[in-house]
């Protein structure tokens, strides 16, 4: 939040917050979070926070008043909106000079485990759009809304155990829950896990985190 202010005075609208895991986590920086989500279910979801106030909304219509906000975050969301007139609705409710970022974790490629977790989850979705990594940052880039956009990545190793992985993996809510599909899912998952999991029973995804970060004209 830096050059924003003090935290304690800050509101942030996270955009897209299903039951609230970044949200949590920007609250626990002590600033106010608006949470954004438009499917009843995950708000009911949620952990209450008290600095996160879950409203109904979305990104196009976020139902803020204007020039309220400090911070838009859109973690793993930006690329479901429709993009001319989400920006065109975060411009309106972003204060003067404030701030909009965009965050999305990437699978790496290049780490075994990570790239054939990624080939069992395309296929056990049978190729879900969510997995084709449509993370089109172009609107973002090319409007007038927003300038001084830049981008920072950061690598980061998530350790699960057995548990840990399948769990995570059924945490995407388009994979098979049940019958044959899901059953041969676990099965695949722990096969991975044999594998490669270390001497202390862990295995390690690989992730890139790519943040773009722009401020309203």
């Amino acid at each position: 939040m830096e050059g924003l202010g003090e935290n304690s005075q800050l509101v942030v609208a996270d955009i897209g917050a299903g039951t609230g895991i970044a949200s949590r986590l920007l609250a626990e920086g002590g600033v106010n979070v608006v949470a954004i989500e438009p499917n009843a279910a995950m708000r009911e979801a949620a952990k209450p926070h008290p600095l996160i106030e879950f409203r109904d909304g979305t990104a196009e219509f976020t139902q803020l008043p204007d020039n309220s906000v400090d911070l838009i975050t859109c973690f793993q969301a930006f690329h479901w909106f429709n993009p001319e007139p989400t920006l065109l609705e975060f411009h309106r409710i972003l204060k003067p000079s404030a701030r909009l970022a965009v965050v999305w974790n990437n699978r790496e490629q290049e780490d075994a485990l990570t790239t054939e977790y990624s080939r069992i989850v395309r296929e056990a979705s049978n190729n879900h759009p969510a997995e084709s990594r449509m993370q089109s940052v172009e609107p973002l880039l090319v409007t007038p809304h927003f300038i001084n956009i830049r981008e920072y990545n950061f690598t980061y190793r998530q350790q699960l155990d057995l548990t840990g992985l399948i769990g995570r993996a059924m945490s995407v809510s388009y994979l098979p829950r049940e019958g044959l599909g899901y059953e041969q899912l676990i099965d695949r998952f722990q096969e991975l896990y044999q594998r490669f999991c270390d001497e202390s029973g862990f295995v390690y995804m690989v992730y890139c985190t790519s943040v773009h970060l722009g401020e309203k004209q």
